[in-house]
């Protein structure tokens, strides 16, 4: 299973997404994320979110649509960035209508990360399973 999260930066909303589902997707499953207009870092806040679920994000960069893999995705998640994101080499588009933690206080970015974390467990609940 090959599955591509994305929104606008990359640096908040996908990152969270793909940190979850590194730890929570089935055995042999391929995650990626990416951003129509990356930014130049992550949000820092969403990286101390993930921080107390116990998932470092921090080595994680910002990537464009052009830095993901080659090929056809199973599922492409598109997170708030609307036709910039259109899923062209994906089978199935799932969108999620996640609020952008940019800019938002940590109270909030955690509201946003347990937000993508049930959506995650929802996803790989109904693809095959979770790892856990």
């Amino acid at each position: 299973m090959r599955i591509w999260f994305v929104c606008v930066e990359n640096a908040g909303r996908s990152q969270i997404a793909e940190g979850f589902a590194r730890i929570l997707a089935p055995p042999g499953a391929e995650v990626s994320s990416a951003g129509s207009q990356p930014a130049a870092a992550l949000n820092p806040l969403a990286v101390e979110a993930m921080w107390e679920k116990g998932i470092d994000i921090s080595r994680q960069n910002p990537k464009s649509l052009e830095a993901l893999p080659p090929g056809t995705f199973d599922v492409f998640v598109g997170m708030g960035c609307g036709d910039a994101c259109l899923a062209t080499r994906a089978k199935q588009v799932i969108t999620w209508e996640i609020p952008n933690p940019k800019g938002q206080p940590i109270e909030e970015v955690r509201k946003i990360r347990d937000m993508i974390e049930e959506k995650i467990r929802a996803l790989f609940n109904e693809k095959g399973g979770l790892t856990e």
